[in-house]
């Protein structure tokens, strides 16, 4: 069995611009960067996950794909740049491939062009058009490999380690750049208004008084490839259950498929996984649905947590920036805390929600398990789109 590992991370989200700064606001389970207002949603109250630092400019030969998200991409796969250039001396550009996920790509430009602004420099190829995020990562750290960008919705990052990991095994590379870029826009932000999705303040995932979710933006990007390092793509299963375009199916078949799916990828059994970063929304209808899939697959013992009321619902980049949630998890044998107002809903499954604290009444232990090994991060989208991943330590490396 071929074994791939996450060599390097470039990361930045609404907790901060870089892997460290994340890591502790991750850990503390810091929601100050959560703020309401929004361009788009006069008068709404509702939080959202904007990354407040300023982003790179695109260098001059690079300009034609000048746009937020490719410059929120930029500003991670330079925290990775140096690792790469490492490996296409000794691989050559060839031999490394790029797998991007994205569900909204550069719009908000075209929403600029529509609006009258930045005629001049739009290009709607460089710039908006999906592939143009893989295109430009690939151009920018001068790969030559193949180029490939995912759009599922919801589970496009977490679908990119599929296919990342299909062209290793297929040894059409040697080593892939992985990851998500999201960047929030009008279109995004009104279409999930229209369907009442969003919540009028801040998301309380799995609360009985959860009234939907909070939008964020974020970019992470992984090094895969065969080169040992302390963490491991274990296992990873799509599937889909295509119950609707919009909500999930309400006994989460399609969810619990691709949980049972990665532990048999990765050759576990249930009992082996020490974390679950949940989907999370905050939406009625997600929530009950994962709580009823992951009790039925891994029952109520496993400490999990749901971080986007840390980060938002990154949408593309949710899977990514998740499963590097669960990479610094096991690097650091510290587990994100759930943050919500501890109601749990007690018509949902009950799950084993880490809050770092344990109430008198608990009902589980919430302490984090002895050691950490095996952590899995769940990703599901409109249309029943669906992927998990198993990432796990190399206690020996």
């Amino acid at each position: 069995m071929s074994h791939y590992f996450l060599n390097h991370l470039g990361l930045a989200c609404a907790l901060g611009s870089d892997p460290a700064q994340i890591a502790d606001g991750l850990f503390a389970g810091d929601r100050s960067r959560m703020r309401s207002g929004a361009p788009w949603l006069e008068g709404h109250g509702g939080r959202f996950g904007a990354i407040e630092e300023s982003l790179p400019e695109l260098p001059g030969e690079l300009r034609e794909y000048d746009c937020r998200n490719n410059r929120l991409a930029l500003l991670v796969i330079r925290q990775i740049e140096a690792a790469v250039g490492a490996l296409r001396e000794s691989c050559g550009a060839n031999r490394i491939g790029v797998v991007m996920g994205t569900s909204t790509s550069g719009i908000a430009s075209g929403e600029a062009r529509l609006g009258g602004a930045g005629e001049e420099s739009y290009n709607y190829r460089r710039q908006q058009q999906m592939a143009g995020l893989a295109e430009f990562v690939a151009r920018y750290l001068a790969l030559e490999g193949p180029r490939i960008t995912v759009s599922t919705a919801c589970s496009s990052s977490a679908n990119a380690f599929a296919s990342a990991r299909r062209l290793l095994a297929g040894n059409v590379c040697d080593a892939v750049v992985v990851g998500g870029v999201d960047t929030l826009c009008g279109m995004t932000v009104k279409g999930f208004h229209a369907l009442s999705a969003l919540s009028a303040g801040q998301t309380q995932p799995f609360s009985a008084n959860r009234d939907g979710i909070n939008l964020g933006e974020a970019g992470a990007v992984f090094v895969v490839s065969r080169e040992p390092a302390r963490v491991r793509l274990c296992g990873v299963a799509a599937s889909s259950d295509a119950h609707h375009m919009s909500a999930p199916h309400p006994q989460g078949r399609g969810a619990a498929a691709s949980m049972r799916g990665a532990l048999a990828d990765a050759q576990l059994n249930a009992a082996d996984i020490d974390y679950l970063n949940l989907h999370g929304t905050g939406t009625t209808q997600n929530d009950a649905m994962e709580a009823e899939a992951v009790h039925t697959v891994l029952g109520g013992r496993v400490p999990c947590s749901s971080t986007k009321p840390l980060t938002g619902h990154t949408l593309g980049a949710a899977g990514a920036l998740e499963a590097a949630f669960c990479w610094l998890a096991l690097e650091c044998g510290r587990l994100p805390p759930h943050r919500f107002d501890g109601e749990y809903d007690p018509a949902l499954r009950l799950l084993n929600l880490f809050t770092g604290v344990k109430p008198p009444q608990a009902p589980v232990d919430v302490s984090p398990p002895r050691t950490l090994r095996y952590a899995m991060s769940n990703s599901f989208a409109f249309g029943g789109s669906n992927c998990s991943l198993i990432l796990g330590l190399q206690e020996e490396f």
